[in-house]
């Protein structure tokens, strides 16, 4: 809790930061506030309200969330249970598997930037550079060299020595493409089992004649109790969580 909290002020703080660096009286063409130091207390609560809607969908953009959802809707519908489970369960295990892996660069962000920032150490500019490091080494061990390459050559951007010099602007489409990708690829992989019970049910059920009911009536509950027997979703989840370590 404390990191979070941590992290927001980091994000609230932004736009004092800004106006330290600006020239006397504006940022941005923007009037400051009495002392010339700070924005005026309006502004502030514009800048960070925006900031915070924002933050959910950097949430499920840059994080493992964005995989862990996908495979979890499409597991949803190879079971073909419809709503079951809930959207909101599924946003909510995914929200909670997200902050454990992400909870080792969360604590690196904060101890690279935030604590010496704290301490005098680091400018506002310097700790936003060194706390972004984390995220930075998080999004390039994920994102393909194809997705990089792609963004590279649309932003017209120099080609980088490693990937340690990607910019963000690069890094973060790409990390969502290679995780959509990702996603879908495990999605697949959960579809095919489930789709051979579908077919096999609807070969028997066509060959008695069983016309009346459809097929995936018959199927919903054996593939429920084969999700059940092999303990589906510890195997699910499990492999997700170690795909990310």
């Amino acid at each position: 809790m404390r990191r979070a909290s941590a992290a927001i002020a980091f994000l609230g703080a932004l736009p004092a930061w800004a106006a330290r660096k600006a020239p006397a009286g504006q940022v941005l063409g923007v009037s400051l506030g009495g002392d010339g130091n700070t924005l005026a207390v309006p502004l502030q609560i514009v800048v960070l309200l925006t900031l915070l809607a924002l933050l959910p969908a950097a949430v499920m953009s840059i994080t493992p969330f964005l995989r862990i959802v996908v495979v979890l809707h499409f597991l949803r519908q190879a079971l073909g249970t419809q709503s079951t489970p809930s959207n909101q369960v599924l946003v909510g295990l995914a929200l909670f598997l997200t902050v454990i892996v992400m909870q080792p660069v969360a604590a690196d962000m904060y101890h690279q930037g935030w604590e010496p920032m704290e301490a005098g150490k680091l400018s506002p500019q310097q700790a936003l550079e060194e706390g972004a490091k984390p995220m930075r080494t998080f999004l390039a061990r994920f994102a393909r060299e194809k997705d990089i390459r792609l963004f590279i050559e649309i932003a017209h951007a120099p080609a980088p020595r490693n990937r340690a010099d990607l910019d963000l602007k690069i890094l973060i489409p790409a990390y969502i493409l290679s995780e959509l990708k990702t996603g879908f690829q495990i999605g697949a992989v959960l579809f095919l089992p489930f789709l051979v019970i579908d077919l096999v049910v609807a070969s028997v059920t066509l060959s008695v004649g069983m016309v009346q009911l459809p097929p995936i009536m018959i199927s919903a509950p054996f593939k429920i109790l084969l999700f059940v027997l092999v303990d589906g979703w510890n195997l699910v989840v499990g492999s997700l969580m170690r795909s990310f370590y």
